[in-house]
Formats: C-alpha cells, sequence, structure tokens
C-alpha cells in the first residue's frame, strides 16, 4: 500500500472532526510522539512531552496507564472523612495505579457528585443555586463499576438524584462525558471550565474492554500548558476510547504507579507550583488499581 494512503487511513482512525484548527498535524503528532512505554505490575504506562508545541499549538505532558483486556486487575473507589493524597489512598490499599477521582468541596471535603461505595450513599450531587432539581454540567457522567471491578459508564438522567435508583454498589460520578457508544459528547459553550486549558484526569474505555486512565499536567505556562475538554476528548478518541468521563482536574490531577516515580507519582501536579512530582493536593476520593 503506497505510504500516503497508509497516513490517510491512520488518520481516518485517528481524527475527529476539525475544532479551533485541530487536525492531521495534531493526530499524527500524538501518533508519532516519542512515547516512553513500559510494563509495570502487568499494566501497560506510557508518557510523553510535547515540548516543541507540536500538539494543539502549545507543550503538553501527558501520562496514560493501560489495564489490559482480560489482565484480573480491578477499580475500586475510595474515599475518607479527612482528605487524602492520591500516593497516601493507594498505599494504604497496596494499590499497583491510582488517579485521583471526582468533585470535592474543597473547603469541608465533602464530595459534591454522587458517590457510593460499598452499597454505601457517601456522597451526592449538589444542588445549583436557582435549580435544586437538575443537576449541574459536570455531573453528568457515572462511572458504574461491576462485580468484577470493570467499569461501565453511563449519561445519567438530568434529575439531580437519579443514580439513587441504580442498583450498583459502587458508582462514582463526574463529568462530563466526553465520549459515549464511540460518539462525541457535545459539551457546552463555557469558557472557565470547558474551554480553558487546565491540568485534567480522564478514564476511559475501548470496545475490547482495555481501561485507560490519563493524566495531562497543566498551569505549567510553556512547558506543560494543560487541556481543554474538546482536547481532552481528541485523546481519548486517539487512544481508541468508545466511552470516556473528564473526572477532577486542576491541581487534583494525580496518577501514582507503584514502584515509580517519587513516590510513586509519575506526573507533575501543580499545588505546589513547581514542575515536579511533589505537589500533591489532599483529595477526597480517588480510583485505585488493585
Amino acid at each position: 500500500m503506497p505510504r500516503l494512503l497508509i497516513l490517510l487511513v491512520l488518520s481516518s482512525y485517528f481524527l475527529l472532526p476539525p475544532a479551533r484548527g485541530q487536525g492531521i498535524s495534531d493526530s499524527l503528532a500524538f501518533a508519532k510522539a516519542p512515547w516512553q512505554c513500559d510494563t509495570v505490575h502487568g499494566l501497560r504506562y506510557f508518557h510523553t512531552h510535547f515540548n516543541h508545541r507540536e500538539l494543539f499549538h502549545s507543550n503538553q505532558y501527558i501520562t496514560v496507564i493501560e489495564i489490559p483486556r482480560g489482565a484480573k486487575h480491578r477499580l475500586c473507589f475510595v474515599s475518607d472523612t479527612a482528605r487524602a493524597t492520591v500516593s497516601e489512598f493507594a498505599t494504604r490499599l497496596g494499590a499497583l495505579a491510582a488517579v485521583n477521582g471526582s468533585y470535592f468541596d474543597m473547603r469541608t471535603g465533602s464530595p459534591i457528585c454522587y458517590l457510593r461505595i460499598g452499597g454505601r450513599q457517601l456522597g451526592i450531587n449538589t444542588p445549583g443555586r436557582n435549580d435544586t432539581l437538575n443537576r449541574k454540567y459536570y455531573q453528568f457522567a457515572t462511572v458504574r463499576l461491576l462485580p468484577s471491578g470493570r467499569p461501565r459508564f453511563l449519561v445519567p438522567d438530568s434529575l439531580r438524584m437519579a443514580e439513587a435508583l441504580l442498583p450498583d454498589s459502587n458508582l462514582m460520578t463526574a463529568g462530563p462525558m466526553l465520549l459515549h457508544r464511540g460518539a462525541t459528547v457535545p459539551q457546552h459553550l463555557e469558557k472557565r471550565f470547558v474551554a480553558a486549558r487546565h491540568n485534567r484526569t480522564a478514564i476511559g474505555l475501548k470496545p475490547d474492554g482495555t481501561v485507560i486512565l490519563l493524566v495531562a499536567d497543566g498551569r505549567f505556562k510553556g512547558v506543560a500548558e494543560g487541556l481543554s475538554l474538546p482536547e481532552l476528548t481528541l485523546l481519548m478518541r486517539w487512544l481508541g476510547c468508545c466511552d470516556a468521563v473528564n473526572l477532577d482536574g486542576g491541581g487534583s490531577s494525580t496518577m501514582y504507579l507503584q514502584g515509580h516515580g517519587q513516590d510513586g507519582i509519575v506526573n507533575h501536579p501543580s499545588d505546589n507550583g513547581r514542575f515536579d512530582p511533589q505537589g500533591q493536593r489532599p483529595v477526597a476520593n480517588a480510583i485505585l488499581v488493585l
């Protein structure tokens, strides 16, 4: 097959309709990046630093953990009444890997999205100021854990407490949903949360059952600038996901991998303002790989 035709076939696999000038150059930059790859604890771990503004005309540091189809690993949710760092949550339960979970009140540490762990309801979707019946924008994706510890993704009903009717023992609501059943989920035109670039954490699922955990560093101008939600959606699409959920981001975005990085931290959490692994923010909940 001619080389040009091969590139066109690859492009048709990687691309979504272009947005804000994003297109073939971005998808090819992502696919051809010098990814550093390793297999750790049966997980596939890879990361790269785009430091020549080749991805979305910006510099980015992306870290990914892939849980292969058929692996015996399982996900679990963990929470506490006192906030803890992702590495603290992970080491308490001997997790192999972990990322931060859903949104919480920075003042009280309480979840502000629906959270159920082991059948116990720990958090509800907090109401809006003028609309207490319907859910907020960042509460429109629910991660359900099957008894096997594998995730399934649900776009919940708009009613704020719809999750209370679900039978699952383990539920975590976050959002928004980025991809659902192979389709891109339209995002609200909200500048600060959607269109602005921030540190991002996402979880996704490939059609074959492979689970993707992704963290994009942010808030480091000229080094790691973070992603908008449309840009994050493209990355999860390019990684092969049919379903993907945006989790809590900003200073909360953290990835842990047992025995790697510094104290297990393999990205650059931003709460200390330095591009190093030491800036973890204590969070209210996390997603662990056991």
